[in-house]
């Protein structure tokens, strides 16, 4: 007789065997009703999954997380059923839940077009209605793959034959349509509602281009129409914000085939990178960092000692000179070791501090390429600092404090924390990681931070928090990260003096704030709608004569403009003024300062907004003082 506990620690206990569905039964109608699956014991199971002993029951609703996973997982499978039902020779391949959707991938003759995926959705649709009951079976895995390939599903059977042998291996049926797939499901197809195609794209056969190209069908599902038109809005205001489109039309970067993920930046894109850089530079120097800089291209045998080899050798761009092979660095840390290491370090000398703005390369794959969002060639804000196991705590709490400022500066408030823990694989002993852990959660709850934990998440080496920003259209971009390193330091032979004399092997914390300078800035870019802050402005004030007489007038207010440290542009064409306006508000430069012949005869300027508003007519002194002071607040008064 299982006794069933609920999330809110209640029992119930039943006769006999029972499924999750009629444990959600006997709590009440309307949970039924909304049951897409369960978990018992944290696993998420199937609401058929029966239950024959005591254990935790919560019942898992579509405005749940891993409900709202269970729904989109489904989605992709009625997809697939959606196209083997209109192009019967397409053969599928796999479909798993992203960010905000799913996606399934499709071997087919021919490139679906726009009125394919119109067909396949509405299909979709009809499959829905149909209401068709989810099963769930197992199969042998030799079994599972003579199927397959009786159904002329050579991709799906070749997935199968990778699985370690005497595994059995469960399918999904609906309808008539039968795929491999871990679950769970919702019950029936009638459960999928709000759902969306969305785009088709290229992608490769495991990721690997010198596999054959599949087509990738991307989609979207929400628990109800209302959310499904909330997303649909976002992602309206999402393209809209592009900052490939925006970069374009500002004249402030791009990229092109003979360069692929490196960026072009034009006068006014790296003003804008100078401007972070030197922001960033000033808050380090304040914060007791040291700059150096350190070779992009340096021998494969660093990146073997390191460990990096073995793990990034796929991303790494490399070459070759006089018999010796060398790679383009895709990351600082290896480098900043080799200076800790130029002299005998004393525990006097510790924490110290390097930071670089370092240039890396990754050679990520083509088709994960998006614009400064994900580069082959990037500039990190990187930062290394060299500690004592008993530092750990007051440099992570000194870390956060400098984060926290820099993400005010830019306008971020609302930031998401996260902790992740060892994984099962690691190095270091457990104490070394009871220490370590326990020094960033105490760092995090003395900062009296909301944050969640993700076990198992840590890397390899050490521990790490992350910290994610949330954009004005509710997009979340992680950014930030510290972590604990226990390993790389011992691996390249950094020692410290001890206070008694004994050689030990420095603790290594990588962090960063912005990340890469080249996404942080397409993350701005898109906040902001290209209408950048004051201090960020690639041109922050354009200067506009009315007519021919106020030119010298307005080329003197320019210069002194200038002097005065701001970025400005003259626009002394013999144009209307209203036709000059709106082009320096469409390049959204935040004041025109307007010179007519009232201004020139009292040496004054007229300024207006780029949103419209006019502020009026001031003196030359006045509108600096408060454009200067804007600049030192960030705009924040």
């Amino acid at each position: 007789m299982p006794a069933v506990t609920l999330p809110d620690g209640s029992r119930k206990e039943f006769p006999q065997p029972v499924s999750v569905a009629e444990v959600a039964q006997a709590i009440g109608p309307g949970l039924a009703r909304a049951a897409l699956a369960g978990k018992v014991d944290g696993r998420l199971v199937d609401i058929s999954y029966v239950i024959d002993r005591d254990c935790q029951v919560s019942v898992v609703k579509g405005t749940d997380p891993e409900g709202l996973e269970v729904l989109r997982h489904s989605c992709a499978h009625l997809l697939a059923q959606a196209v083997k039902s209109l192009f019967p020779s397409a053969q599928v391949t796999i479909g798993p839940v992203i960010d905000d959707g799913f996606y399934y991938d499709f071997a087919y003759e021919r490139t679906f077009t726009p009125e394919d995926l119109e067909a396949i959705e509405a299909r979709m649709r009809d499959l829905a209605k149909n209401d068709f009951k989810v099963t769930r079976s197992l199969l042998a895995r030799d079994d599972a793959v003579v199927f397959f390939r009786s159904l002329g599903e050579h991709y799906k059977a070749e997935i199968i034959a990778s699985i370690p042998d005497g595994d059995e291996i469960s399918l999904y049926g609906q309808g008539d349509f039968i795929d491999l797939c871990r679950g769970p499901h919702v019950p029936s197809t009638g459960k999928l509602k709000a759902f969306k195609l969305t785009k088709v794209a290229g992608a490769y056969w495991r990721g690997d281009p010198r596999n054959e190209t599949l087509q990738r069908v991307y989609g979207t599902a929400w628990p109800d129409q209302q959310a499904l038109a909330a997303y649909l809005r976002r992602l309206e205001e999402a393209e809209r914000r592009d900052h490939r489109k925006i970069g374009k039309h500002l004249r402030l970067f791009h990229m092109q085939p003979e360069a692929p993920g490196m960026v072009f930046w034009h006068p006014k894109g790296w003003a804008i990178y100078q401007t972070i850089q030197a922001y960033i530079r000033e808050k380090l120097h304040r914060h007791g960092y040291q700059e150096v800089r350190t070779p992009e291209v340096v021998d494969r045998s660093l990146w073997e000692r390191s460990g990096h080899w073995d793990k990034f050798r796929a991303v790494m761009f490399t070459t070759s000179s006089e018999n010796r092979d060398y790679a383009v660095k895709p990351m600082n840390c290896p480098c900043h070791v080799q200076i800790f290491n130029q002299s005998l370090r004393s525990y006097r000398e510790l924490p110290l501090r390097l930071a670089e703005f370092g240039s890396c390369h990754r050679n990520e794959p083509s088709g994960t390429l998006h614009g400064l969002m994900r580069a082959r060639h990037f500039v990190q804000d990187d930062a290394h600092i060299f500690c004592t196991d008993d530092q750990i705590q007051a440099e992570v709490s000194a870390f956060i404090d400098l984060l926290f400022e820099v993400y005010g500066d830019f306008g971020f408030t609302d930031v998401i924390v996260k902790l992740s823990t060892r994984p099962a694989e690691r190095v270091g002993s457990d104490t070394v990681w009871d220490k370590s852990e326990q020094a960033l959660e105490v760092a995090l709850n003395a900062k009296a931070l909301a944050w969640s934990l993700q076990p198992g998440e840590g890397a390899f080496y050490g521990p790490k928090i992350e910290f994610s920003l949330t954009d004005c259209i509710g997009r979340v971009w992680q950014c930030g990260t510290i972590q604990v390193d226990f390993s790389m330091p011992e691996r390249l032979g950094a020692h410290y003096v001890a206070e008694d004399g004994a050689r030990r092997t420095p603790v290594m914390l990588h962090r960063a704030i912005l990340g890469s300078l080249e996404r942080f800035i397409g993350i701005l870019i898109e906040e902001h709608a290209g209408a950048l802050p004051l201090w960020l402005a690639p041109l922050q004030l354009a200067v506009l004569n009315i007519t021919d007489s106020q030119a010298e007038y307005a080329q003197r207010l320019a210069e002194t403009l200038v002097t005065h440290g701001f970025r400005v542009v003259p626009d002394l064409r013999n144009e209307k003024i209203g036709l000059k306006i709106r082009e320096q508000t469409l390049q959204r430069v935040p004041y025109m300062i307007i010179a007519g012949d009232r201004e020139m005869q009292t040496n004054t300027v007229s300024v207006r907004t780029r949103a419209g508003k006019d502020l009026g007519t001031m003196s030359l002194i006045e509108m600096t003082e408060r454009l200067q002071t804007e600049i030192t607040t960030r705009g924040r008064n």
